[in-house]
């Protein structure tokens, strides 16, 4: 028995933008569909990306420019060594320093230093507009990779979710198309099966 090839229909992925007998207007409608959400998902995750990535990058910069380093005395030595169980820190140890702020007051406050630095080294000590320690801000480095790793997630993120959407609609498509074959069989099966039977 030999079997039959597939039709035109089935291995063509253009088939609904072709004039058939089998294409029905849902058949267009889908193919739109498929088409539109791929596009919006594009489109929406490149926006989206853009747009997570530059709001990240202004947010680092303007914290960038409301703090500023400065150099402060430590009060008193630092531990020799790191407190167990700090987990991910990079083995410096806190200590308190000492620094004049841009309105001439005296400021003290803890600050990370390497461990075992005597009372009077010399620190730098990141403040914000009134003098007060702040955490450093991030690096060039590492503000360029928090921007681009939050672009990527939102880009991923924002396209998914119009994919999603749009395999919703299309899915909702198919279901109608097998009620409306259903409905047809059922005006049409009784009839073919006469027919077939007849010729027997």
């Amino acid at each position: 028995m030999t079997r039959t090839p597939p039709t035109t229909v089935t291995r063509d992925r253009l088939w609904r933008w072709r004039r058939n007998p089998l294409r029905r207007h849902s058949d267009i409608v889908e193919g739109w569909v498929v088409l539109a959400t791929w596009f919006l998902a594009l489109l929406g995750a490149a926006l989206g990306g853009w747009a997570a990535a530059h709001s990240v990058d202004s947010t680092l910069t303007a914290r960038r420019a409301e703090v500023r380093a400065v150099s402060a005395v430590l009060t008193d030595g630092a531990a020799k060594t790191s407190p167990a169980g700090s987990g991910y820190d990079d083995g410096r140890v806190w200590a308190t320093a000492r620094w004049t702020g841009p309105d001439g007051k005296v400021h003290m406050d803890r600050t990370k230093v390497l461990p075992g630095a005597p009372a009077g080294t010399q620190v730098t000590v990141w403040t914000d507009r009134t003098g007060r320690a702040v955490p450093a801000p991030a690096s060039a480095a590492e503000a360029m990779l928090q921007t681009v790793l939050t672009g990527a997630l939102v880009a991923q993120v924002t396209g998914t979710t119009v994919w999603a959407g749009g395999w919703l609609v299309r899915n909702g498509l198919v279901r109608r198309r097998l009620a409306e074959w259903d409905e047809e069989w059922k005006r049409v099966g009784p009839e073919w099966r006469n027919f077939s039977g007849g010729r027997g």
